[in-house]
C-alpha cells in the first residue's frame, strides 16, 4: 500500500489546499486533519500554535505519511522551521501569502492583503513583505471573526455572517479596480478565505486579481516527491481520510461541498 501524503490546519479551511493537491496529484492517498477543537490558529497565540502543530505533526509522522502539508499560513510562519529542524528527512510543505506572484501580476501597484493577525504579525510575514519593499503598496488587512465564521457555515450553510464580514474588511481596504490608486490584486493569505471568493469577487469586483497558494502548493509538493520516487502509480486514484478533533459533521458538510467527498470523520482526541 502507497503512503500517504499528510495535510493540516486548524479546521476546514485546509480543504482549499487539498482541492488543488487532488487536481495536481490524483493518485495519491491523502490523511487530512482539521484541529477543530483549537480553531481558528490566527487569533492563537504564538506557543500555542505551535504546541498544536508539532502534536499533529507527531501523530502523521506516527501514520508514516511521505510528505507533510502544512495547509495554514499561520501555523507555517509560527512553526515550520523548527518542524523541519525536528524531522529533517520528511518532505514538510508549507503556505505562505503570494506577496511576490502579486507584485508580478499588478498593473497599479496597489496590492491587497487579507490575513489572520496571526500571520501578518509573524517574522516570517514580515520578512515576506521586506522583501518586496519598493516594489508595491501592500494594503494589510487582518480579517477578525472570519476564519471562524467560515468554520460555523459548513454545517449550517449560513452566509450572512461570512458576508457581513468580506463587506466589512473589504471596504476598510479602499477602492478597488484598475485606475491609479486602486487595489487591483487580493492576497488571499489564510487558507480559509478561497471558500468565501464568491464572496469578495462580488465586493472587490470583477476587475480584480486574487491570488491565493492552492496551485502552488501543489506544485511544490509534486516536486518534493519526484527526486526520491515517491509519487503514486498512476491507478487507482487516490483516497481521502478525513479526521477532526472536534465538529466532526461540520468537516463532513465541508469536504462534500467543496471536493464532492462523501466520506466519514474521525475523531482525534490529542
Amino acid at each position: 500500500m502507497d503512503r500517504a501524503i499528510g495535510v493540516f490546519d486548524s479546521g476546514i479551511g485546509g480543504l482549499s489546499v487539498l482541492r488543488a493537491l487532488q487536481a495536481e496529484l490524483p493518485y495519491e492517498d491523502f490523511i487530512y486533519i482539521a484541529d477543530s477543537g483549537h480553531a481558528p490558529y490566527g487569533e492563537r497565540d504564538i506557543e500555542h500554535v505551535l504546541a498544536r502543530s508539532r502534536a499533529i505533526v507527531h501523530y502523521l509522522v506516527s501514520q508514516n505519511v511521505k510528505a507533510l502539508v502544512m495547509a495554514c499560513n499561520t501555523a507555517t510562519a509560527a512553526a515550520i522551521a523548527l518542524l523541519r529542524a525536528e524531522h529533517p528527512g520528511l518532505a514538510l510543505i508549507g503556505v505562505e501569502p503570494a506577496l511576490k506572484p502579486a507584485v508580478a501580476l499588478s498593473q497599479t501597484g496597489r496590492i491587497g492583503v487579507m490575513a489572520t493577525r496571526g500571520t501578518l504579525s509573524s517574522d516570517k510575514f514580515q520578512a515576506l513583505l521586506a522583501a518586496q519593499a519598493g516594489k508595491a503598496t501592500f494594503i494589510l488587512q487582518p480579517c477578525d471573526g472570519l476564519a471562524h465564521a467560515i468554520e460555523a457555515s459548513a454545517g449550517t450553510g449560513d452566509a450572512s455572517k461570512i458576508i457581513a464580514l468580506c463587506t466589512n474588511h473589504i471596504s476598510a481596504m479602499g477602492r478597488f479596480g484598475t485606475e491609479t490608486g486602486q487595489i487591483d490584486t487580493l492576497v488571499l493569505g489564510c487558507t480559509h478565505y478561497p471558500l468565501a471568493s464568491e464572496h469578495l469577487r462580488v465586493l472587490a469586483g470583477p476587475e480584480v486579481q486574487f491570488i491565493d497558494n492552492g496551485e502552488a502548493v501543489a506544485r511544490q509538493t509534486r516536486r518534493r516527491l519526484l527526486p526520491d520516487s515517491l509519487m503514486a502509480a498512476n491507478a487507482p486514484p487516490g483516497r481521502i481520510s478525513l479526521f477532526a478533533t472536534s465538529q466532526t459533521q461540520a468537516l463532513q458538510a465541508a469536504a462534500q461541498r467543496w471536493l464532492g467527498v462523501s466520506a466519514p470523520v474521525g475523531l482525534l482526541s490529542f
